[in-house]
């Protein structure tokens, strides 16, 4: 067991939140994928790290640019209830509660980026294998990435992250996935309030994409079932999927 996966597995114990399985690699495929296997083989709890993807994905299948040195990890997760579109939120909160994280000032996009007025720093991504138990993966920038046309992109050092402890965050993250597991299992209490406190893009004038073509309007929060609320004239419309962007 070389340095890195023996402190990576004392700061877990610490948290109280332990994994049956926990993997670092060099490189990989998939994250998601690597957890995907071991819950094929009967293990009900995983945590995959990887320094570098060469088949990251996001959400929609949209390929994620997953160079070496962020963060790329992804775990399951049990839920207590049918797992629905609040639990992407929930991760994205606990995630902004990370101690190593607290310094900087974050935000969460809908549905599931990690965002910031300078643009996304990390991504989440909830794959179901049943209707209570979930993939999760996570996806980090610790450094600024580049190649990416669609969406402003940022990193957690260019938001002012001085050091990193990679061992410490990915222990941090995993501790804060199965935090927001257990929010979620309870009935994600007040989530509206929550998440609107750290919402991107409120109250600005946004394009939401969705099935039916494009909403243009203020985005005024979410409600606490994870809808999407947009005054579009002097009328409030509510959206469960589709892709936010601000106007520019």
């Amino acid at each position: 067991m070389d340095l890195d996966s023996r402190r990576l597995q004392q700061l877990l114990a610490q948290t109280h939140h332990y994994p049956e399985a926990v993997v670092l690699k060099a490189e990989t495929t998939s994250t998601n994928d690597d957890v995907r296997e071991i819950a094929q083989k009967g293990i009900k709890s995983a945590l995959v790290c990887s320094a570098r993807q060469t088949q990251g994905r996001g959400q929609h299948q949209r390929p994620w640019v997953s160079p070496e040195g962020n963060i790329y990890l992804s775990t399951l997760l049990q839920t207590g209830t049918a797992i629905d579109g609040r639990l992407a939120l929930e991760i994205a909160l606990n995630i902004l509660q990370c101690p190593s994280l607290q310094p900087l000032k974050l935000q969460v996009k809908w549905p599931n980026d990690l965002y910031s007025h300078q643009g996304k720093w990390g991504g989440i991504l909830v794959e179901p294998i049943t209707a209570q138990q979930a993939i999760i993966g996570v996806g980090i920038n610790i450094y600024q990435i580049h190649d990416v046309l669609d969406q402003s992109v940022t990193s957690l050092t260019q938001l002012g992250l001085a050091q990193t402890d990679l061992m410490q965050l990915i222990a941090e993250l995993y501790h804060a996935i199965q935090q927001a597991g257990e929010w979620f299992s309870h009935g994600s209490h007040q989530l509206a309030n929550r998440f609107n406190h750290h919402a991107a893009f409120l109250n600005d004038m946004v394009y939401f994409e969705h099935h039916q073509g494009i909403a243009e309007g203020k985005f005024i929060g979410i409600q606490n079932d994870g809808a999407v609320t947009l005054q579009i004239a002097d009328e409030s419309h509510t959206f469960y999927q589709g892709r936010l962007r601000r106007q520019q």
